[in-house]
C-alpha cells in the first residue's frame, strides 16, 4: 500500500531486461553524463499528483491484472532539436493511456492531456549539431526491432533522481 507523498508522481512502462539493457547502453553513451542519472525509460505520465499515490497505486494493481505484455514495435528515431529518441508502437499502449488518462482527468496536468507519443531518449540538452549528427548516424544504422512492455512502474520525483514506489507487472499473454 502506498502512502501519500509531498512529491508529484511519473509513471512509466516497464520494459523486457534485453530492451532495458540495450538502451540503457545507448543513453550511457550518448547522453551528456552530468545529466544522467536515470536509466532509459518511457514516460506515460510526468507529474500525477503524490497526495494520490494510495488510490493511483490500486488502480494500476486492477489496471495491470487485466493487461497483457506488450509487443513494442521499434519503429525508427525521432530528432529531438536538442537530442534523439527511439519511437515505439503499439496500440493497446495508446488505448491503456487513453484509459488512465480518463480515469485520472482530474488530476493531469496539460502535459500528461495530451496524446501519447512513446519514446526513449538517448541524448538530450546537447548542441544541436551534436544531436542532428547522432540521430543521422543512428538512422543509417537502424532496422525496426521488438522489444516488450512487461508492466508499469511508479516513481517520485524529488528534483533529480526518481525514487522508485512500486512495480506493477502485466499478468496476461500478449
Amino acid at each position: 500500500m502506498l502512502l501519500p507523498l509531498d512529491a508529484p508522481l511519473i509513471l512509466t512502462l516497464t520494459l523486457d531486461e534485453a530492451a532495458q539493457a540495450h538502451f540503457n547502453a545507448l543513453r550511457q553513451q550518448h547522453f551528456p553524463p552530468e545529466r544522467n542519472y536515470l536509466q532509459a525509460h518511457v514516460t506515460l505520465f510526468h507529474h500525477l499528483p503524490g497526495p494520490e499515490a494510495p488510490a493511483i497505486g490500486s488502480y494500476l494493481a486492477e489496471v495491470v491484472r487485466a493487461t497483457p505484455l506488450l509487443p513494442l514495435q521499434v519503429s525508427g528515431l525521432r530528432f529531438l532539436g536538442r537530442g534523439v529518441a527511439y519511437d515505439l508502437q503499439n496500440p493497446q499502449l495508446l488505448q491503456l493511456h487513453r484509459n488512465l488518462q480518463t480515469a485520472w482527468a482530474a488530476w493531469l496536468t496539460p502535459q500528461d492531456q495530451q496524446r501519447l507519443k512513446p519514446h526513449i531518449t538517448v541524448q538530450n540538452k546537447v548542441d544541436p549539431n551534436l544531436a542532428r549528427a547522432l540521430h543521422q548516424e543512428l538512422t543509417a544504422q537502424f532496422a525496426p526491432f521488438e522489444a516488450t512492455g512487461t508492466g508499469l512502474t511508479l516513481w517520485a520525483y524529488r528534483n533529480g533522481p526518481w525514487e522508485q514506489l512500486a512495480q506493477f507487472e502485466f499478468a496476461g499473454q500478449s
